[in-house]
């Protein structure tokens, strides 16, 4: 027996393996895209998104007296199931790719349709019983089905990786509070500042990143609105003139996702503003969680000639010629995955400047890069979280020491003996190694209760009256 079933397309004839549901422009995407190794079938989010698209489509045909009973219910079977996540090894399609997202669009026509035949009791590849494009793809093109598909599939990873950022809030505000009593000196521009809690550090890492949530969640609600209807460019051509309002009602009912049918199809055909602005959101997380690593790497610095007000969890040997040293690995590769973020960024905005007059073609490498961004995102902050922040210790006399003989402290005494003065203590002290204590002291500027008393670290965290 064969191994492969003949298909043919505009171009002619190909081998397609002969229990496979995809088909023949599924097989030439195959051997013509050989790029990033990265697939449609690992997207289950996307790959769903597309059942989404189909069903809609085909309930809505069905109701418009488009499509057949029999046809109707088989390829929304066939959704069903891949919405359950059979099949999806079907989807082999390369994430980046030329024809503007031709290919995916046909990937999921051609298992949906041989799925149905199938269903049906005949073979694969028997198209004049359910066809890919006559029935599968009816009143739809590939620009408004495939942005639809990834609008729907970004809204709802954008969901998860929400869910993962607020876990590692949680994780910061636990390690907040485990650290409240901890008092350490703060810093600006790498020099002695202030004092503060490492409560207040880590709390402060938390609340920075607690503002990206509504970033996010804000951006990803542009992706509810849809072309579905506008079939090639906007105009509708082909399709029913009450197919664009009834498929984008029924997509909301099946896919769970308030979508809206956007106003002028025509400018939503190739705007891809939604990308930019919602990769532009991740891209400021990015950069604030690579600066919270920056700072926990500089924290643990040492342990001999460095901070060392912190201890990171141990978590492999750091050297093969050092013995004994370990490195911060777990901040290290967070620190990668957002520089990685903020390159995908930057493509994502090429890929949107690329469009030309009534379609974006780029939108694969788009969809390839946030996808990417959100995926990495989400592994970089479990792995931050369980592998480093839960596990962090403070090394809290080494923190209380770097209080006690900083020259810092001198700002608290600003409001008693005035900036003239206070400017006078410190340059003494840095010259002559002598503590801003006993300098103010000896040079009898403030009694020693009341010295004690300003210098209390607990009364250089929080604003207050002069005592």
């Amino acid at each position: 027996m064969n191994d492969y079933r003949i298909e043919s397309d505009l171009i002619g004839e190909l081998k397609v393996p002969v229990n496979a549901y995809y088909g023949v422009q599924t097989q030439r995407a195959i051997d013509n895209f050989k790029i990033s190794n990265d697939h449609l079938s690992d997207h289950p989010e996307f790959i769903k998104a597309f059942a989404f698209v189909k069903k809609a489509a085909a309930q809505t045909n069905f109701e418009l007296g488009l499509l057949d009973e029999i046809i109707n219910k088989n390829i929304t079977t066939a959704c069903d199931e891949i919405i359950a996540g059979k099949m999806h090894e079907e989807f082999p399609t390369d994430m980046i790719q030329g024809g503007a997202g031709t290919s995916m669009n046909m990937n999921a026509n051609e298992v949906i349709a041989n799925r149905a035949l199938e269903l049906m009791g005949h073979q694969k590849g028997e198209y004049q019983f359910c066809s890919p494009n006559d029935h599968v793809n009816l009143s739809q093109s590939t620009n408004d089905a495939y942005p639809t598909a990834i609008r729907i599939a970004l809204y709802n990873l954008n969901k998860t990786l929400v869910e993962r950022l607020e876990l590692l809030i949680q994780s910061f505000r636990k390690k907040a509070d485990d650290l409240k009593d901890v008092i350490k000196m703060g810093r600006t521009q790498l020099q002695d500042a202030v004092p503060m809690t490492m409560g207040q550090e880590f709390n402060a890492f938390a609340n920075t990143l607690q503002e990206e949530i509504a970033r996010l969640n804000t951006n990803a609600d542009l992706f509810l609105e849809t072309n579905m209807g506008a079939t090639a460019i906007g105009t509708g051509l082909n399709a029913h003139p009450d197919y664009a309002l009834k498929c984008t009602e029924n997509l909301a009912k099946i896919s769970g996702a308030d979508v809206v049918l956007a106003s002028d199809l025509v400018e939503a055909t190739p705007d891809t503003g939604a990308y930019v602005i919602y990769s532009s959101a991740m891209k400021r997380m990015a950069v604030k969680l690579s600066k919270i690593c920056n700072d926990l790497r500089l924290l643990a610095s040492g342990p001999r000639a460095g901070f060392y007000e912190i201890n990171l969890p141990k978590m492999q040997p750091g050297s093969s010629i050092m013995p004994g040293k370990v490195n911060p690995v777990i901040p290290e590769v967070v620190n990668q995955v957002c520089f990685k973020v903020i390159g995908n960024d930057l493509t994502v905005t090429f890929a949107a400047e690329a469009g030309q007059l009534q379609l974006n073609v780029m939108e694969p490498v788009l969809t390839q890069s946030i996808m990417e961004s959100i995926r990495f995102l989400k592994n970089a902050m479990d792995t931050l979280r369980e592998k480093c922040i839960d596990g962090i210790t403070a090394n809290k006399e080494v923190c209380l020491n770097m209080v006690k003989n900083s020259i810092g402290i001198v700002t608290a005494l600003n409001p008693y003996i005035g900036y003239k003065n206070s400017t006078k203590i410190a340059k003494e002290a840095l010259d002559t190694g002598k503590s801003v204590y006993d300098l103010v002291l000896e040079h009898e500027l403030l009694s020693k209760e009341k010295l004690d008393e300003i210098l209390a670290p607990e009364n250089m965290l929080n604003p207050h009256a002069k005592f």
